[in-house]
């Protein structure tokens, strides 16, 4: 069983969201916050697998609140808002997925077991306008490689290649002829060595970096 928590500051939304949610058969909403702040404290008390968070909220929003749960639990990011600076905010504050609040339920399901499964998801709008930023940068604005990436073994630049096209921790496997177990071992190495927070960074970051898998 999958558990969730919520963080809504609008009462009919949040309501709609654990409706959705508690109707899947393996995901189980164990609390409900109303603002930023509630969500860390619960979060920590509760340890739930994923964190359902709205961007907007009162006392402490949604980024912030991402930011603060980094190693606590994976985040979904859910808002209205598919402004540059709310897509950025969230990859930089460690979120395993983000959506707009405009995806019908069944995506939300779905992007709320993804991201329990230890993959990434970013809504389709997001990542075309993630791609189509990174092609509007001047060349000599791309970002230089990042310490510790002369570190990751030959292993671990092909899985960071394969997290830049999207592929999830069991296609990884099954593309390069390891266990699902091995690749989540990848995963974390190269998070580490390369200090991100999420896999979801790893894979923009191997975007920009121009890593293709063979």
């Amino acid at each position: 069983m999958i558990r969730v928590l919520v963080a809504e500051d609008q009462a009919a939304v949040r309501a709609g969201l654990v409706m959705i949610l508690n109707n899947a058969p393996d995901i189980e909403v164990i609390g409900q916050a109303t603002d930023g702040e509630q969500a860390v404290a619960l979060a920590t008390q509760l340890r739930p697998d994923v964190v359902v968070m709205d961007v907007r909220m009162p006392r402490l929003d949604g980024i912030s609140a991402t930011r603060a749960l980094a190693g606590v639990a994976d985040v979904l990011v859910l808002t209205t808002f598919d402004l540059d600076e709310y897509v950025f905010g969230a990859l930089q504050a460690g979120a395993a997925g983000f959506l707009l609040k405009d995806t019908d339920a069944e995506s939300l399901v779905e992007a709320v077991r993804v991201i329990a499964r230890g993959d990434g998801m970013i809504a389709p709008a997001v990542t075309r306008r993630l791609i189509a930023a990174f092609a509007r940068r001047p060349a000599g604005q791309a970002m230089s490689p990042p310490q510790g990436l002369a570190d990751l073994t030959p292993r671990e630049r092909e899985v960071l290649a394969c997290l830049g096209t999207g592929l999830s921790n069991q296609e990884i496997a099954e593309r390069l002829g390891i266990t699902e177990t091995t690749t989540k071992t990848h995963v974390s190495r190269i998070l580490g060595k390369l200090g991100l927070r999420s896999r979801v960074q790893a894979a923009v970051l191997a975007q920009e970096l121009g890593l293709t898998a063979e």
